[in-house]
């Protein structure tokens, strides 16, 4: 989790980098096999993140012996917040993130880079793994790839998620948004340069933030799968979960010999690399649903300006003219509006336009995605949205059980190609020495980049019996 403390959205800086930095980084980090050139980028790029980092703000106990106090005091603030949140929606209050549906498929998109790289920063400590000084963060990483299972691997539900919100599309985003992805792919790369700050970004990003919950409150009321933010409130709890272990795993890595004071202040450093970039609440805070309706019709008019018959025109334009620039987009929307084909401030269902683009014999079926249709719902609705009783919100939904082929490859078809690398993967380690052997042979498919892969959780099972 995002930890979100003391910097408001407007005044939170993003990088004293290129513009194109950290987007580029971030997909240059996704690709398999890494260049030392792409290594060697990483590396740079978090000393410039730090160099930004350390001149902001930290609530790091001056004493890390006040570690545990800090932690407990965190946890009641929070849970004293998230009462008085409950007590005011109780009161009637509306909701305080998500305006409409659409506001909240916003969120998810714009915090796709960040959530679909999640556990990222501890990869680069499975090298360690039979150091018993790490073995608290490594458990963290296994329990972030779900120890191996499709229904508890953070990736592979949050793909779910923006799959099922046909959210998928987030590779255009701005560069801010992948800010917090590319350090944490960064630090995946360079831990052996920078374990301090590893560490530190750790125990800042396992902390229980109050937008987690309110987040996954609102999202049940939306009729949104909450499941992905809410297994991560229980995985985060300061009692026995991650919170606690980032604290216990910065006490079990404490030098015992060396500069301990300059240890500290790394991990500190690390710790402030949580502020930098695109946060849960600046994604919230910037939702412009005009601006957003105007983006998906700009995006659309390079293929819709040759799709639609001539037959109707608007001010002498016909729509294919219309859509062929999307500097015209703004006024050839004022022109429906004023012609009655969008009727803003009520049911959608009554503007004609509505009416073109959804339901299986609309004209337009299948041209918007389902998150586009719940933005031009949503945008032509305005207020008479908020009119509406509020729906029951609906329990969170839980993915399926079984989805993995757990069969001794003998009991396998040998002609199937599904289960080829499993077969594979398995006969590699049955011809290994050594459980050492085959834990190094089962490190690359842990990787950010694989762990989410069929290969890769039938890897990570493997790994975490024998790492247990």
């Amino acid at each position: 989790m995002q930890l979100t403390r003391s910097l408001p959205a407007d005044v939170r800086p993003v990088s004293l980098l290129e513009p194109t930095a950290s987007k580029d980084l971030y997909f240059a980090l996704l690709e398999e096999p890494k260049q030392d050139a792409v290594r060697h980028r990483a590396a740079d790029y978090l000393r410039d993140q730090l160099e930004v980092a350390a001149d902001l703000p930290c609530d790091l106990p001056a004493d890390p012996a006040g570690l545990g106090d800090w932690l407990g005091g965190h946890t009641e603030r929070i849970g004293r917040q998230y009462q008085a949140y409950l007590d005011s929606r109780r009161a009637g209050a509306p909701r305080r993130y998500f305006s409409s549906k659409a506001h909240a498929l916003h969120f998810l998109r714009g915090v796709a880079p960040t959530k679909l790289v999640d556990g990222a920063w501890l990869y680069g400590l499975l090298q360690r793994w039979d150091e018993p000084r790490f073995q608290a963060l490594i458990q963290t990483y296994l329990e972030e790839l779900g120890e191996g299972l499709p229904e508890k691997n953070h990736v592979v539900l949050y793909r779910k998620l923006l799959a099922s919100q046909g959210c998928d599309d987030w590779q255009d985003l701005d560069e801010e948004h992948f800010v917090q992805g590319a350090i944490q792919l960064a630090l995946a790369e360079c831990a052996e340069q920078f374990l301090p700050e590893v560490i530190g970004f750790n125990l800042g990003y396992e902390q229980l933030p109050l937008h987690l919950l309110i987040t996954a409150y609102e999202l049940t009321e939306l009729g949104i799968d909450p499941y992905y933010f809410t297994l991560h409130v229980t995985v985060d709890n300061a009692d026995n979960g991650h919170a606690r272990k980032a604290v216990q795993s910065l006490q079990a890595a404490w030098p015992q010999v060396g500069d301990s004071a300059e240890f500290y202040r790394r991990v500190g450093n690390g710790y402030r690399l949580n502020e930098l970039g695109a946060s849960t609440l600046s994604v919230i805070e910037g939702f412009d649903i005009d601006r957003e309706v105007r983006r998906i019709l700009e995006k659309k008019a390079a293929v819709g300006q040759f799709v639609h018959s001539d037959y109707c025109r608007f001010e002498g334009r016909t729509v294919n003219q219309w859509l062929a620039a999307p500097t015209l987009i703004e006024q050839f929307l004022d022109i429906m509006q004023r012609r009655g084909w969008i009727k803003r401030g009520q049911d959608p269902q009554a503007s004609r336009f509505w009416q073109l683009i959804t339901g299986e014999q609309a004209p337009m079926f299948g041209v918007f995605s389902s998150h586009e249709q719940q933005l031009i719902h949503d945008w032509i609705a305005g207020d008479w949205l908020a009119e509406q009783s509020p729906k029951a919100a609906r329990p969170p939904l839980r993915p399926a059980q079984g989805q993995c082929d757990d069969r001794h490859p003998q009991q396998r078809r040998a002609d199937n190609d599904f289960d080829q690398e499993a077969q594979l993967l398995e006969q590699q380690l049955a011809r290994l020495p050594s459980r050492e052997a085959r834990m190094r042979h089962l490190l690359p498919l842990l990787a950010p980049t694989l762990h989410h892969s069929h290969a890769g959780l039938l890897a990570t099972r493997l790994f975490t019996g024998l790492f247990n």
